[in-house]
């Protein structure tokens, strides 16, 4: 099959799904309350269940990652964020009474293309499907070409258990045959409402110009600063479990360590007892060249892997213990790759006198990459803690907890989600974790709660002021010599 035959049948399958959903999402937008969530009760539980087996696949197919952790991740998906929706009302009224003036009503927005990454590639599935279906909207997921499997097994999981529960046939879809101009007819089909979008800045450049709502969460370089006052034992412990957790995948991990000077030496050793391998300045020029092309996009081959399997790829030698590698950096920028976001087990490692230099050395990483997505600090000082609350350009800051599991809400109180919005400085619409509430719009009865004021109500339409043009008197004069202009005729 040649490759134009390959993008026909991407196009007409994204039609027919559109066209599938919408029908179906008809149905489904005049469902009750109490249906609505038994369906989805159902299909995070069957989601839940085949957690396992979702996240093997995935590693499977894609190369990426740890199955034990896209297990994690799947339970995440389906048990926790189903957890902080469940009571959410998305049908009919909302909020509000006409005692209070104001009367809230959950509108669905109708069709979602839901764009899905290689890197969280079932997880994000499950995610978006519930927050999808929770609030009343169809979906079609058009998966990263590498995971089209591993997603379809995940969509089929959570359809079946849908449709048994009751859910209309056509309301959750997902692409098999997969192309850029199958994924972008699917973005700017008519029947297409919104766009939920997560991957790399290309696709969600692409999301955001098709002219509708778009969700694009992207990319993030998160740096995490350690301060003097910080539980360096605890603090080395998370940075270096984080970023190991199924090889740096989550866009919220962190990328560099912005050490403070005084007690760099002691958070190096306890990483080290962590399993973390400082490499000399060779061996980080090899793993420049190897994580990096020129143009300074990732090397897809290093993308999810373990630090052995990264080290070779380099062509360098690491102790076998080793969990993640830590380059020694001084610079941010173009000139320095490995200061650039890191999908894969590499941390940058900066030094900074006092938190006030580790605080312009964060803004210079956020900068350069992931500008309004995370940060994370480990102190127990408030003076850095509200500075750094104060000043980043991120919409996420992890106080002393783990940035892949902190940022997607599973060890903190921020919304569970795996779709994590930049704000408009990220290039996004939104800064907040994506959920269910991004997913409905919401139509406001408003009854009168004051009187207008009497005056208006009283004035005239003539506009106060001088009056411009003839008076009557002078319009009277006009008419008479223009009538007797004529009778002289």
């Amino acid at each position: 099959m040649t490759q134009s035959e390959k993008d026909l049948r991407s196009i007409q399958e994204a039609r027919q799904m559109a066209e599938k959903a919408y029908q179906a999402q008809q149905v489904w937008a005049n469902a009750a309350q109490e249906q609505v969530d038994r369906v989805c009760a159902a299909m995070a539980q069957a989601a839940f269940l085949a957690s396992e087996r979702l996240g093997r696949m995935a590693a499977e197919e894609t190369g990426f990652g740890v199955p034990e952790h896209k297990k994690l991740k799947n339970e995440f998906a389906s048990k926790n964020v189903w957890k902080s929706i469940k009571n959410v009302k998305t049908v009919g009224i909302i909020r509000g009474s006409q005692a209070s003036g104001i009367i809230e009503v959950a509108w669905p927005m109708g069709v979602i293309a839901a764009l899905t990454p290689s890197t969280n590639a079932t997880s994000t599935v499950i995610n978006k499907l519930l927050m999808a279906v929770k609030a009343r909207n169809g979906i079609v997921i058009a998966p990263h070409p590498s995971a089209v499997n591993c997603a379809n097994a995940t969509v089929k999981v959570m359809n079946d258990a849908a449709l048994e529960a009751g859910a209309p046939p056509g309301l959750i879809n997902c692409m098999t045959q997969v192309s850029l101009p199958g994924t972008q007819e699917l973005m700017s089909h008519k029947r297409t409402a919104l766009i939920l979008a997560t991957g790399g800045a290309g696709m969600v450049r692409a999301a955001h110009s098709q002219g509708k709502p778009a969700y694009g969460v992207g990319p993030g370089n998160v740096p995490v600063y350690v301060d003097r006052s910080a539980d360096l034992e605890k603090a080395a412990r998370y940075i270096v479990s984080s970023k190991a957790f199924d090889y740096s995948l989550i866009c919220a991990t962190e990328q560099s360590v912005v050490a403070d000077r005084p007690i760099a030496s002691r958070l190096k050793k306890l990483m080290e007892a962590e399993g973390a391998y400082f490499v000399d300045e060779n061996q980080a020029d090899a793993l420049r060249q190897t994580l990096f092309h020129p143009d300074g996009s990732l090397n897809v081959a290093a993308v999810g892997k373990s630090a052995q399997y990264v080290a070779a790829l380099a062509g360098i030698r690491v102790p076998g213990q080793a969990r993640v590698l830590v380059a020694s950096l001084d610079k941010v920028g173009p000139d320095e790759p490995l200061s650039r976001e890191k999908l894969t087990t590499v941390l940058g490692w900066y030094e900074a006198n006092g938190w006030e230099a580790g605080c312009e050395r964060c803004i210079e990483l956020i900068n350069f990459g992931g500008r309004g997505h995370s940060l994370i600090i480990h102190a127990i000082d408030e003076k850095p803690i509200n500075a750094f609350s104060l000043e980043k350009p991120v919409f996420r800051i992890g106080v002393n907890t783990m940035g892949t599991l902190g940022m997607i809400g599973m060890t903190t109180k921020i919304m569970p989600s795996l779709t994590l919005g930049s704000g408009g400085i990220g290039g996004a619409i939104t800064g907040d974790n994506v959920t269910v509430h991004h997913l409905y719009n919401i139509k406001r009865i408003a009854y009168q709660t004051s009187s207008p004021p009497g005056e208006a109500l009283r004035a005239g339409t003539v506009p106060a002021g001088p009056v411009y043009g003839p008076t009557p008197d002078e319009i009277e004069a006009i008419v008479r010599e223009v009538v007797r202009e004529v009778l002289r005729k």
